[in-house]
């Protein structure tokens, strides 16, 4: 996998992902953060043109800096379902959201609301690229990543574990009057579809985001970010 930009490299590396290398632009420097991890870790850094930076990222948005490192690994949903309970949380579920962007500004709220991970179906979703490394600002490399063949059998067996699934779609109750119960697993749908009626059924609870103005509709990572801070108020307290 190819990431770039000053954030998602820096991230990784202190993530521990197993970064190969890192090229930075010649006409650039380093970031000090930079050469002092990869300084630590044994990390080779490379100065190339900053054209073959944009050419490898397929993009001129890279901040003169790149690191080719090994595929965001997957893990087993009952582990994410496990990291849950023993933080007593909630995880994100996005049902068939396919834009990168999307996915990676849900991804950095979820981390830094002090969510564990993501669940994903696999089919109909978004790719783990570089696109959403870049918009989560590096938050991927913190969080547990699932992919299942179904959502509605992983979420029953979370449910028979004990947790709650909390759906944001409209129609429901104002979401900010209501509690959570930890862990949860906040399932958020794509724009056009919403969330899947298998996965509606199993819902503990159906919640909305009021809205007064004349468009009256957020797109989902505004949504989402919006219900990932009323859970972690409720958590606080």
């Amino acid at each position: 996998m190819i990431i770039y930009g000053k954030n998602p490299v820096i991230e990784a590396l202190r993530a521990n992902r197993p970064v190969e290398k890192v090229l930075v632009a010649h006409d650039s420097h380093p970031p000090y953060q930079v050469v002092k991890l990869c300084k630590e870790k044994g990390i080779k850094i490379q100065k190339v043109p900053r054209q073959k930076i944009e050419e490898l990222a397929g993009t001129k948005k890279t901040q003169g800096i790149l690191a080719l490192i090994s595929p965001v690994p997957l893990i087993p949903y009952w582990d994410l379902f496990r990291m849950a309970f023993e933080k007593k949380t909630f995880f994100l579920v996005l049902d068939h959201i396919t834009d990168p962007q999307n996915a990676g500004n849900l991804i950095r709220t979820c981390e830094v609301f002090g969510g564990v991970g993501v669940l994903i179906p696999k089919d109909r979703s978004f790719p783990i690229n570089q696109t959403v490394v870049k918009a989560s600002s590096g938050a991927l490399f913190y969080l547990a990543i699932s992919r299942v063949p179904s959502l509605k059998k992983a979420l029953g067996d979370f449910k028979n574990m004990g947790g709650s699934v909390v759906v944001i779609e409209r129609g429901g109750e104002d979401i900010r009057g209501s509690n959570f119960e930890f862990p949860c697993a906040l399932v958020l749908g794509s724009e056009g579809e919403g969330v899947s009626k298998s996965v509606l059924e199993l819902a503990d609870k159906v919640l909305s985001i009021p809205m007064v103005g004349k468009v009256n509709s957020l797109n989902v990572s505004s949504a989402g970010a919006i219900a990932m801070w009323e859970v972690f108020k409720k958590n606080l307290n």
